[in-house]
């Protein structure tokens, strides 16, 4: 059996990595500028030592109480690990003892708590500024307005690194026009903080409307992993 979802996942990966290196070919980007990291929400640990094994170094989770005991279970592996779901205050601590990177910080509260958790963890931790790009916070997100003060927060704190934007294409929205604007979001961000010129933006169904408009890391689940499991 783990033969088998060895071969199923090593012919999703090479499909995946396939439509990144014709986007990237097909924006004019540079050759392996896109990082893929794989979301393994509700996989259990051991598709995360098969993707390991082949060549994928960057996964992640979107629920703290998956997230850590998975990550425990494998940390051997030396992987880089993104929380990419929405993230209460009261779970910083949690996140911060394994999480390298932190994709949905959307609000100065949360800045706060997690440079704290991550200061009294001895750790430092990459973030995104999680953007709505239509005003409809329900999945996260800072509002255009808002998004200064929150990576101004990120920006200051010791123990964090402001990296750029992120965000989800909305629903029925098109995708490209939804990423042309965050990339607008990232140049005005630049003005402030030329080091944060990373876009963490496309999924599975939208990659290539991602990295045409810039992103440098796309969050790719179901492509690589297959149609999600019931959660237990």
């Amino acid at each position: 059996m783990t033969a088998d979802r060895r071969g199923e996942l090593e012919a999703n990966l090479a499909d995946v990595r396939a439509r990144i290196a014709a986007a990237e070919v097909a924006g004019g980007r540079e050759p392996g500028s896109v990082r893929l990291v794989v979301v393994t929400k509700t996989w259990p640990a051991s598709d995360v030592r098969l993707l390991a094994g082949l060549g994928i170094t960057d996964v992640a989770e979107n629920r703290d109480q998956e997230a850590r005991p998975k990550h425990d279970a494998v940390a051997a592996l030396g992987l880089r690990w993104h929380f990419v779901g929405q993230l209460q205050t009261n779970k910083c601590r949690s996140v911060a003892g394994y999480a390298d990177v932190v994709h949905s910080i959307d609000r100065p509260r949360l800045a706060d708590a997690l440079a704290h958790a991550a200061t009294a963890r001895g750790r430092r931790i990459g973030c995104f500024v999680q953007v709505s790009l239509d005003g409809d916070q329900s999945r996260g997100g800072a509002l255009d307005s808002e998004i200064a003060a929150v990576a101004d927060l990120v920006a200051a704190a010791p123990s964090l690194d402001l990296l750029g934007l992120m965000a989800v294409a909305p629903l029925g929205a098109d995708a490209s026009r939804s990423f042309a604007a965050l990339v607008e979001l990232s140049l005005s961000l630049r003005a402030d903080h030329p080091g944060a010129s990373m876009i963490s933006a496309g999924m599975s169904g939208d990659l290539e409307a991602a990295i045409s408009a810039g992103a440098t890391h796309v969050r790719v689940g179901s492509a690589v992993l297959g149609g999600r499991p019931p959660l237990r």
